[in-house]
């Protein structure tokens, strides 16, 4: 099928084939409900935050301020004959027309629009959860006996995604590289098997930054589709802008910011995402990792501030890494000037949004680690002990024993995975010197304990 994902109309009445924008009823129908402002496809992108405020407002069904939620299954049409047209895809959804929810459905594809205009691509389609977005795209990219070459510092269901389940169950094998030795990266790939190049714009956990416009013009030379997850840096960095061909979040983290909510997104071509919802061979479509209207329409609420949760949580973040770096720590933040890839980001980054909300904190060992994380949680209420990031509270963990867990030991140490590496994703409830006086004072107990130091 050959849908548009950008649909430029909708109506508050059931339509026909036969109804198009010529009728005065149905114009004037259609512009109390929609906003008719450019898509991030067709205006001059500059700036996320920008470009979200440029994109198309959907009005609701009696001209609420905000969109409706369309909780249909399924979709009811006039005609008997347009069933027909609908499967055969002469009929879609950029005229309104909707077979069924694990197809397109208009809530979700308000969503999805927002989440286009963030990454500034042609089109994005929503699913049910961040590893549904990424082993969809995936599956839609490669075929059986295809293959992939991916950073070797990944999110640990990734890793497990690509070491174990598609070698198993699909033929399909990836090799792992360092992904800042670009001839590493361009000797990995097999003209005419390699397919992707997969690696995260800022790593989990490590926080290594990759070179998106040199990893994407070494694939593109060799014809080979880039794919970065961008979970870590929404509104701080734009891989699409900067050479890549697919973006994929975890809409979970940074973008729900309510630590309530499973999702996904995957921004790309309308040619790709359009691909992807086809009746005979769409990934989307036939594995159906559907996203929930509700939970799309919650979604949509929060991502216009989500820019400005993003400052909040790096301006913080970079805070505290300054001044735990001159008590003598080994604080790993990309915000930092003696941070291997500072420069990198520096010239990357959207202005404005600082460099992350992620920080780690080397504690050497996992006992020291543990005591840190326990103190901080049970002792000063600085945060929780709890995977996942981008919630308004501070959330740290352990990541070698658990989000990392899926690695070997030989794995966490080709990808920089200390045994007491401490990842924390910095929040922003309370004041900025109320939540540092908590974490020195554990950092504080930490040193008089005589834990600092020791090997």
């Amino acid at each position: 099928m050959a849908e548009t994902l950008l649909p430029t109309n909708n109506n508050t009445k059931k339509r026909t084939e036969h109804d198009d924008m010529d009728g005065q009823d149905y114009a004037a129908s259609a512009a109390k409900k929609s906003m008719f402002l450019p898509t991030a496809a067709s205006a001059a992108w500059e700036d996320p935050a920008m470009a979200l405020a440029s994109a198309r407002h959907e009005f609701g069904e009696h001209g609420g301020v905000n969109m409706s939620i369309e909780a249909s299954a399924t979709f009811t049409v006039m005609e008997p004959e347009t069933l027909q047209k609908m499967f055969s895809g002469e009929l879609g959804a950029d005229r309104d027309f909707f077979i069924y929810s694990r197809h397109f459905n208009p809530t979700v594809l308000n969503l999805s629009r927002q989440m286009a205009a963030l990454e500034g691509t042609e089109a994005a389609y929503c699913t049910s959860s961040g590893m549904s977005a990424i082993s969809s795209v995936l599956l839609q990219l490669v075929s059986s006996g295809d293959h992939i070459v991916a950073s070797r510092t990944l999110y640990g269901g990734t890793h497990a995604l690509l070491t174990h389940f598609f070698p198993r169950a699909c033929n399909i094998t990836t090799t792992f590289v360092d992904i800042n030795d670009l001839d590493m990266v361009r000797n990995a790939i097999e003209v005419g098997k390699t397919r992707v190049v997969y690696f995260e714009a800022m790593s989990n956990p490590t926080l290594t930054v990759a070179n998106i416009p040199e990893l994407s013009r070494i694939s593109h030379d060799k014809g080979v589709t880039v794919v970065v997850d961008n979970t870590f840096s929404p509104m701080v960095l734009s891989p699409v802008k900067l050479g890549a061909d697919v973006v994929v979040h975890s809409i979970s983290k940074f973008i729900s910011g309510g630590a309530d909510i499973i999702a996904g997104v995957v921004c790309g071509p309308a040619s790709l995402v359009n691909s992807m919802m086809d009746l005979h061979q769409g990934a989307l479509m036939l594995l159906g990792p559907t996203m929930n209207a509700k939970v799309a329409f919650e979604l949509s609420e929060r991502v216009p501030h989500l820019g400005l949760r993003m400052k909040e949580h790096c301006h913080r973040a970079m805070v505290y890494a300054t001044r735990m770096k001159k008590m003598g720590l080994k604080v790993i933040y990309p915000g930092l000037e003696e941070h291997p890839q500072h420069e990198l980001l520096k010239s990357m980054i959207n202005k404005d949004y600082g460099y992350g909300g992620l920080l780690c904190l080397d504690m050497g060992t996992e006992e020291r680690a543990n005591r840190l994380m326990n103190l901080l949680q049970n002792y000063t209420q600085f945060g929780f002990m709890a995977v996942s990031l981008g919630y308004y509270e501070t959330l740290m963990s352990c990541s070698g024993s658990s989000t990392s867990s899926e690695l070997n030991n030989e794995e966490k140490e080709l990808a920089g995975i200390s045994p007491g590496l401490v990842r924390m994703s910095i929040g922003y409830i309370g004041t900025l010197e109320q939540k540092w006086s908590q974490l020195e004072k554990a950092l504080n107990r930490m040193h008089d304990s005589g834990l600092f130091g020791k090997k």
